[in-house]
């Protein structure tokens, strides 16, 4: 049984530890801000972005297409883009993204195709060298640049390219988590390569006119698919960045209210232990009291 100083010791630490959690969570949520509007903001432009490729693709096809859109006409090369935060303390934020991508993952396998893993943030490094060490061929910090931006995204874009040219990849998919409020942030997958047309990116409505472009669509799309390419990574990095804090937002808050109701049930706890101890001295006092 603990002693009463034991107990004060433990209910001290758990109100500094609820000051730690509490200031986290404040923290969090000033972060959380602007982290949403950079998501929101960089949401339009993104959409706009696939509206112009949509527009563009439609007059584009068989060998004339751009890689990047028309892909290699394969499907035995996958490059699997994982994005996760540095830091921990978020809940399951990270794991989730991680339990999308890994399934994924073991389909792929299972199915007989190559897998090749690009890790975005310490988290997705640490549990992806674990399980699949001999697969992970890039890893990327965004703990390396002072905010999330376009520095953070061009070398990812950059590598994947790479990778694309050089025939490593057939298919690249990006897995990230898509922020929908500070209690909801969605596990995403996202086809970069070959280029994909999303439901909600509709070719703009050219009112019956016929547009001839110059140079070439054909020219234009080798712009701005590579452009494409890192504008949906910007987006998705800035996604993750405000589901990160939202999600650290609501763990510290959960997390604030336990070191709460702990302290309560220890001080509950330490007053009857206490009572109790001066109950015995009170009546070892009278019994020798009346002994005399």
């Amino acid at each position: 049984m603990a002693s009463l100083k034991e107990m004060r010791n433990r209910i001290g630490s758990v109100k500094a530890t609820q000051k730690i959690t509490k200031a986290m969570q404040m923290v969090a949520a000033a972060k959380l801000k602007r982290a949403q509007d950079q998501a929101e903001s960089a949401r339009p432009y993104a959409k706009k972005m696939a509206s112009v490729i949509a527009n563009l693709a439609a007059g584009v096809s068989g060998a004339d297409a751009p890689r990047l859109l028309a892909g290699t006409g394969q499907d035995q090369c996958h490059l699997i883009v994982v994005a996760t935060a540095d830091k921990g303390l978020a809940g399951g934020f990270s794991t989730n993204v991680i339990r999308a991508a890994r399934e994924r993952i073991n389909s792929l396998i299972a199915n007989g195709k190559d897998v090749k893993i690009i890790a975005v943030g310490r988290k997705s490094r640490d549990q992806l060298s674990r399980l699949y060490g001999d697969k992970l061929v890039r890893t990327f910090e965004l703990s390396e640049h002072k905010t999330v931006g376009l520095p953070s995204a061009q070398p990812i874009a950059e590598m994947i390219a790479t990778a694309f040219e050089d025939g490593q990849a057939d298919v690249v998919t990006l897995f990230y988590s898509q922020f929908k409020s500070v209690i909801s942030q969605v596990p995403t997958a996202k086809q970069l390569i070959p280029a994909v047309v999303e439901g909600d990116a509709a070719p703009i409505d050219l009112n019956g006119a016929v547009y001839e472009y110059e140079p070439s669509e054909e020219e234009i799309l080798e712009t701005l698919l590579p452009r494409n390419l890192t504008t949906q990574i910007l987006a998705a990095l800035y996604e993750n960045q405000a589901g990160f804090f939202g999600s650290q937002m609501a763990a510290m808050d959960n997390a604030t209210r336990n070191a709460g109701d702990l302290i309560n049930a220890l001080t509950l706890q330490y007053n009857r232990k206490r009572q109790a101890q001066i109950t015995t001295e009170l009546i070892e006092i009278i019994a020798g009291a009346e002994a005399l």
